[in-house]
């Protein structure tokens, strides 16, 4: 894998994912407690042992150069990095990344400088565990110019996938977005030749693109230099080189999610409680998943009842009942809480005691959730101060909601407190 240099697409303006984005890059919004979500294809290099990875952003990559600079720091005795690439003007092109292709197009001189065969990029906001290894063997024993990674999807879903055809070979000879009725019909393959069996073959008769590409060197730098006007590889670049190159299927017969928007995430969360196994699970030690190592002491339930939850290190919970939620690092939930069915992003600071007493005293909300507070079927970003008993449950069960000024947002009926805000006593929402 030393011939292998890995780019992640760290996205655009993480629209979907707002208010989370608000004041962080996409690949840098927190999951599971404990990681963000760039840690997760960066860990799916590491474990496949590729050690070159660059990660392309333009929007508040400010935090994930932080994380990235902390976590990953290979030692001086081979070529590993784990290198953010901001969007920045240069003579030659004054503008913004206009899309995925043109993302690499910007930085095609710095990628020429690695004696590298294959280019492996990546989607920054999947959750998923991959070995690449065997990608990149199917790469090369096919001869392929271009290999997709694919999933195998049932009829029921098809429509919400760029979907593609393949012949008997495994090579993708049409592409379609989004298909519906008799185009969606005719978008049917076989999968049984990219490896499913019969039966699995007949239930799951589509194959939807991952966003996960491996490109020969040459193939690369000609479609990128060639096609300037096309911008991004899923749309453009990939459909346009299929009919001329060797474009092949990979199948990926395993969990894969796309937590792009708040609904998506909010539920890739809250299913990693779930019992006997979770979806997908963070403790494989095989191939584990990698985030930097913050140090900080256990967690302290005082007389606590919790159930199907995670709990991060370094928080303190007292006198709560917490059911199917996920508690990130220093999360503090004050006696008579009741949280479900909820994610909370923690904090990243400790208050000390005295200034949270004496913010009580003076009136003023310490970070955490406050003492006789119910929080059901929310998200909570980082270090927001929830006052003593509010209830954050959407009792009007609205399903959008724009309300910045009150420190929330509201997003498929989810409610998303943003980070640091300050919720006062007795509130509704």
């Amino acid at each position: 894998m030393k011939k292998v240099l890995s780019i992640i697409l760290g996205g655009g303006a993480g629209t979907r994912l707002y208010p989370l984005t608000k004041l962080r890059a996409k690949p840098a919004v927190p999951v599971a407690g404990k990681y963000r979500l760039i840690d997760i294809p960066v860990s799916n290099c590491i474990n496949s042992e590729i050690f070159k990875i660059y990660v392309l952003t333009q929007f508040n990559s400010a935090s994930l150069n932080r994380h990235i600079a902390r976590t990953y720091n290979f030692t001086g005795f081979n070529e590993g990095f784990v290198e953010v690439l901001a969007a920045q003007q240069t003579p030659e092109n004054p503008n913004w990344f206009q899309g995925t292709a043109d993302a690499v197009r910007q930085y095609l001189w710095l990628m020429e400088e690695w004696d590298v065969e294959e280019y492996l990029i990546l989607s920054g906001d999947h959750l998923y565990r991959m070995d690449y290894r065997q990608f990149i063997q199917r790469h090369r024993e096919t001869g392929a110019d271009i290999t997709l990674s694919v999933i195998p999807i049932d009829e029921r879903r098809a429509s919400d996938f760029g979907l593609m055809k393949i012949d008997d070979s495994g090579r993708v000879i049409d592409f379609s977005e989004k298909p519906k009725g008799e185009a969606l019909l005719q978008m049917q393959v076989d999968t049984s030749v990219l490896g499913l069996s019969k039966e699995q073959a007949q239930q799951q008769p589509y194959i939807a693109s991952m966003g996960i590409y491996v490109f020969k060197k040459e193939v690369l730098f000609k479609l990128l230099r060639e096609g300037i006007e096309r911008t991004d590889f899923g749309k453009e670049i990939i459909p346009d080189a299929s009919k001329d190159y060797n474009v092949q299927a990979y199948l990926f017969d395993d969990y894969w999610e796309d937590i792009g928007t708040i609904e998506a995430f909010y539920h890739a969360n809250l299913a990693l409680t779930q019992q006997p196994l979770p979806p997908f699970s963070f403790y494989d030690e095989e191939a584990p998943i990698y985030t930097r190592a913050r140090y900080l002491p256990p967690s302290k339930l005082l007389d606590c009842q919790v159930t199907e939850s995670i709990i991060g290190e370094g928080c303190i919970l007292k006198n709560c009942r917490i059911q199917h939620s996920v508690l990130g690092v220093r999360s503090r939930i004050e006696s008579g809480c009741v949280i479900e069915e909820s994610l909370l992003m923690g904090a990243d600071y400790y208050q000390a005691f005295v200034e949270r007493q004496c913010n009580v005293e003076k009136g003023d909300i310490p970070v955490g959730i406050g003492t006789d507070s119910i929080i059901r079927g929310a998200i909570i970003d980082k270090n927001a101060s929830i006052g003593h008993d509010v209830k954050i449950i959407n009792k009007d069960n609205v399903q959008e909601a724009d309300r910045e000024s009150q420190g929330f947002y509201i997003r498929s009926g989810i409610v998303v407190v943003l980070k640091n805000a300050v919720i006062p006593d007795g509130t509704i929402i």
